[in-house]
């Protein structure tokens, strides 16, 4: 079984008792994923990641991350928003920082089917202006900011999708029966969102970015 986020807190707890429990919330938990939000402070580590499942790290801020594997050994990066990293399942590493936001994603669900969209529309990933930050045979994972002005064109969601907002940003959402309706996204939401929707896109306040997990 998914070991539980207490027991997760209390293996980081005793590789580490000198470090205080770092603010950790489980924000999404369905048959495809479990998705912890992960706020550490200074002198605090992230509990270790999934023996049983393979993870997905997002960053929603970063800096110089420190993570110790499970033989002992330590490496850093700098981590910055939207960054990703993947991690096997039993790898146990764990996340080190003077301050970091992550979104870490355990991916519970084997390979999905095919999901096609309406003839000629174009699935939503890849799109003009994002940016592919991972990809392997489970997730793609991309950076996308929307263009005040600038719509983003009819298009399907063949994948479903952790999404991770930076900003307060409403996105109107346009479907192809013509229909509108105003997405009320917020600065470190969490959402997942099943395959199959079609529509476009155009931001309806001043900014906003997303990090898009898509599963495979």
């Amino acid at each position: 079984m998914l070991r539980t986020l207490s027991a997760a807190l209390l293996a980081a707890t005793l590789a580490a008792p000198a470090l205080a429990a770092p603010e950790v919330n489980k924000v999404i938990d369905n048959e495809r994923v479990t998705v912890w939000d992960v706020r550490l402070a200074p002198g605090e580590n992230a509990p270790p990641t999934s023996q049983e499942f393979d993870t997905v790290t997002v960053f929603l801020e970063g800096g110089t991350i420190r993570t110790r594997h499970a033989d002992g050994t330590v490496t850093a990066a700098t981590r910055s928003f939207g960054d990703a990293v993947f991690t096997p399942k039993g790898s146990g590493a764990v996340d080190m920082s003077d301050h970091a936001h992550e979104v870490v994603i355990a991916l519970k669900g084997g390979i999905a089917g095919p999901n096609p969209g309406p003839a000629g529309i174009p699935n939503a990933f890849p799109r003009a202006g994002s940016e592919k930050i991972f990809e392997n045979d489970r997730v793609v994972v991309s950076r996308f900011s929307w263009t005040p002005g600038v719509p983003v064109p009819m298009h399907h969601h063949d994948k479903d999708t952790v999404m991770v907002f930076r900003y307060d940003g409403p996105i109107r959402s346009t479907g192809l029966d013509g229909k509108s309706e105003i997405l009320d996204f917020r600065k470190d939401q969490i959402r997942f969102s099943k395959a199959g929707r079609t529509h476009g896109e155009l931001l309806a306040g001043e900014r906003q970015s997303a990090v898009m997990t898509e599963l495979k």
